[in-house]
């Protein structure tokens, strides 16, 4: 685990050489397919040498959540150990690590017709006035929630139409997260956390150099997308979005996309303190991918 740019994927790579690891993306940006640059998704030749599962799953306009991904992950897991390796769970979406780990609430499925309801509502009025009306009926979920965080504020509403309780009242009882595994959770975090942010600065400036807004308008010609969509809310096509609607120049693209990506990386860090047991190692530290292996010798 670790935030952006911490060289996960290096690492994970490398553990592939030495151990007979199988890799299990741990990423919500990773799933969508065709959108390789603005994700920082391994290369064809990456993939080729060190497989990963749970990537390019869905099409950009597909939504993927921390319950599918616990199911898929859940049946990989048993795959891979029934093949006698190990499975080794990378990336940055600590949700999905904490869902794994804990389980989740009971919570219904989205309603399709309920969905498109809202998506009209939300066009019509706003996504302040649906914040308002979720008020009214969940008061804990709203006082939580941004009044401008559409996605969480639509998905609690969707579960008060559907079901006709709160979200807040239905996530108290988590479903059974009894793992059959012994956990190793390794966090690469940063000793300096300015060094992390020109590391972050670096990635994001080479993403618009290898075409992150011309990846964009391909994707917007190929799929039905909108800027509400869950894979176009991801840091990097957002700033490019906006960039290709003229609401920013090319200077506050790079600036604004810079910034997102620190606070995700910020977010992120603060995940990993509150998760107990971590094996914290330097992922600014020579021989990362050697101190690794050396834990995990003492540990395996």
């Amino acid at each position: 685990m670790g935030p952006t740019a911490s060289g996960k994927t290096n690492v994970a790579v490398e553990l592939v050489k030495h151990l007979p690891v199988e890799i299990i993306s741990v990423d919500s940006a990773l799933v969508f397919r065709d959108m390789d640059i603005g994700t920082a998704k391994p290369d064809a030749a990456t993939l080729a040498r060190a497989p990963h599962h749970l990537i390019d799953i869905i099409n950009p306009t597909e939504a993927y959540s921390a319950a599918a991904f616990r199911h898929d992950a859940l049946r990989l897991m048993h795959d891979i150990t029934s093949r006698r390796k190990i499975p080794l769970l990378v990336g940055g979406t600590m949700m999905y690590f904490k869902a794994l780990r804990e389980g989740l609430s009971d919570l219904p499925q989205s309603n399709p017709e309920v969905r498109a309801a809202l998506d009209a509502e939300i066009a019509q009025y706003g996504i302040k006035h649906l914040h308002q009306q979720l008020a009214a009926v969940d008061e804990d979920t709203a006082a939580r929630l941004k009044p401008t965080d559409t996605q969480r504020i639509q998905r609690a509403m969707e579960i008060y139409r559907i079901t006709g309780q709160p979200m807040s009242a239905l996530i108290g009882q988590p479903q059974s997260a009894e793992l059959p595994y012994r956990i190793i959770p390794i966090a690469l975090v940063p000793s300096d956390r300015a060094q992390l942010h020109a590391r972050i600065a670096t990635r994001f400036k080479a993403m618009l150099e290898q075409g992150l807004v011309e990846e964009l308008r391909t994707l917007r010609e190929k799929y039905p997308l909108h800027a509400n969509m869950t894979s176009m809310r991801c840091v990097g096509y957002r700033q490019a979005w906006q960039f290709m609607d003229g609401e920013i120049d090319d200077t506050q693209l790079l600036e604004t996309g810079i910034v997102a990506t620190r606070q995700l990386a910020k977010r992120q860090l603060t995940w990993l303190r509150s998760m107990p047991d971590n094996m914290e190692l330097d992922c600014l530290a020579p021989d990362l991918a050697k101190t690794v292996l050396d834990n995990l010798a003492e540990n395996l």
